[in-house]
């Protein structure tokens, strides 16, 4: 009998550490570019360039743990590296989504820390997801490698999300999110605190469709954000989905370097699965357009980005991509061309 009770203590607790033990995941993604930059706001304003660069290469750890029958703790470390060591640019543990949270069977998930906005919840028509031009662009009227564009999602500190629980079944994700202004201030009108909310739709059927509302999270005023795709391959023979996403974005008057008009981006993807490989591939092509850049009505900018994607494994990914960013800035032209490649590996 002692040694029966021994037995089951001993698989007890082993049990418990295996629920404890934390998953350690990354990627690691590196590419070879080449870049060539035309801007008359520079005094040099014919440059290129061959680049090597790291995109979003990450470690992390994550994991949960129950405190009772339907709730568990649930955390996440998550860093970037940079693999390149470009410069001074190689921050070794530059911080990613880091939380701690609860996550309950009948009120949903709560995480507190460093995350990512819900509007990027929202971003799922975005195909140009690799290497050079894997964001929607910067929302900075400066120089920046990877083109100008409409304001874009990021990451929020001292940030709470929600994640509404599923009801009746409904295939619907909600999410809110709050942002805190930690700074000391005499008047609490002076005060910043932002809110962010966004819904998806998915019922499974080929067609989704996303809204999302930002207030003083990602920028100093308020964003909407609309999203719809279509998967072809549910209703016909062609391998194809189509996205669009449309946002206007609202900054406040007396923002620093901000006009006083409405910025507005349109997002047109489409991505075609390619069949007579010997491995899953995949072209993709995304046209982007944004008028009044930061709100300034002579600021606007184009941008298209054709690629393709070969899975070795699932991942085990190779990338090639071209594209091209334009933009008007207030009288001033400006053009950047990338073209590169590059080898995704998920761990």
């Amino acid at each position: 009998m002692k040694k029966l009770l021994l037995a089951t203590a001993i698989a007890a607790l082993s049990v418990s550490a295996a629920n404890a033990a934390p998953t350690v995941y990354g990627k690691a993604f590196v590419g070879m570019d080449y870049v060539n930059l035309d801007d008359e706001t520079r005094t040099d304003d014919d440059m290129d360039a061959v680049q090597i660069n790291s995109y979003s290469s990450r470690l992390g750890f994550k994991g949960s743990e129950a405190i009772t029958a339907n709730t568990d703790v649930i955390y996440q470390y998550e860093v970037g590296i940079n693999i390149d060591g470009n410069d001074g640019d190689n921050i070794a543990f530059k911080s990613r989504d880091t939380f701690l949270g609860l996550n309950n069977d009948n009120y949903g998930e709560l995480r507190v820390g460093r995350n990512t906005s819900v509007v990027d919840y929202v971003n799922n028509v975005v195909t140009s997801g690799s290497g050079f031009w894997d964001n929607l662009g910067s929302n900075q009227l400066e120089e920046n490698e990877n083109g100008y564009n409409m304001v874009d999602s990021g990451r929020v500190n001292n940030s709470v999300i929600w994640k509404a629980p599923k009801y009746n079944n409904l295939p619907l994700d909600v999410a809110l999110m709050y942002s805190a202004d930690e700074s000391f201030v005499s008047d609490s009108g002076d005060r910043n605190n932002g809110f962010a909310a966004a819904a998806m739709y998915d019922a499974g059927t080929g067609v989704t469709f996303g809204v999302a509302y930002d207030k003083d999270v990602n920028l100093s005023g308020d964003l909407i954000r609309g999203t719809a795709t279509v998967d072809l391959g549910k209703y016909m023979a062609a391998p194809v989905v189509l996205g669009a996403l449309y946002q206007v974005a609202d900054f406040d008057s007396d923002a620093a370097n901000r006009g006083d008009d409405k910025e507005k981006g349109l997002v047109l993807s489409a991505k075609m699965g390619l069949n007579n490989f010997a491995k899953p591939a995949a072209v993709y092509i995304q046209y982007n357009n944004t008028d009044n850049l930061l709100g300034f009505d002579d600021a606007d900018s184009d941008q298209i980005v054709v690629g393709g994607e070969y899975a070795y494994k699932p991942n085990m990914i190779a990338h090639a991509y071209v594209g091209q960013n334009s933009a008007d800035l207030r009288g001033d032209d400006y053009d950047l061309l990338a073209i590169g490649g590059g080898l995704e590996y998920k761990f």
